[in-house]
């Protein structure tokens, strides 16, 4: 263990050597070509034109299928850690999802009182260098932007 109370080469502070340039976990870099991502971009394991180990013959996520009875669903068909009335782990005292509860002052949750990732005062990572979100900006070519400049998914040409 490193100083930092993490095994070493795991560590980003310590530089491990399982951390890329990216601040990332090497084996799942998208940019750095990882040994986890796959030729479609996607973590191996849960690509599923790969037939990743973590897909069940229905086509989902094993642990996260209804069917194959997946150890992340609770017997009320739901996903165990959301689960309100299991009290799963994800949710807060208040009722919502831990990580964005304000008043819990969630992981999600910035400053601002904002979601981290779209406060555009943090700077965050959903927000382009226009001051958009990345997703539906024109000028950065986001993925809810069609090839006609329109948001894909009321696009009548797409």
């Amino acid at each position: 263990a490193c100083e930092h109370g993490r095994e070493r080469s795991q560590c980003k502070e310590c530089g491990g050597a399982s951390i890329c340039i990216h601040q990332r976990k090497r084996s799942r870099c998208k940019e750095c070509g990882g040994a986890s991502i796959c030729t479609h971009g996607r973590e191996r394991a849960k690509c599923k034109e790969c037939g990743g180990a973590s897909i069940c013959t229905h086509g989902r996520e094993r642990a996260k299928c209804k069917e194959c009875g997946g150890a992340s669903i609770c017997a009320h068909g739901r996903i165990r850690s959301t689960c309100k009335e299991c009290g799963g782990a994800s949710i807060c005292t208040h009722g919502r999802r831990r990580s964005q509860c304000k008043e819990c002052g969630g992981a999600s949750i910035c400053a601002h009182g904002r979601e981290r990732s779209t406060c555009k005062e943090c700077g965050g990572a959903s927000i382009c260098i226009h001051g958009r979100r990345r997703s539906q900006c024109k000028e950065c070519g986001g993925a809810s932007i069609c090839i006609h400049g329109r948001r894909r998914s009321t696009c009548k040409d797409c």
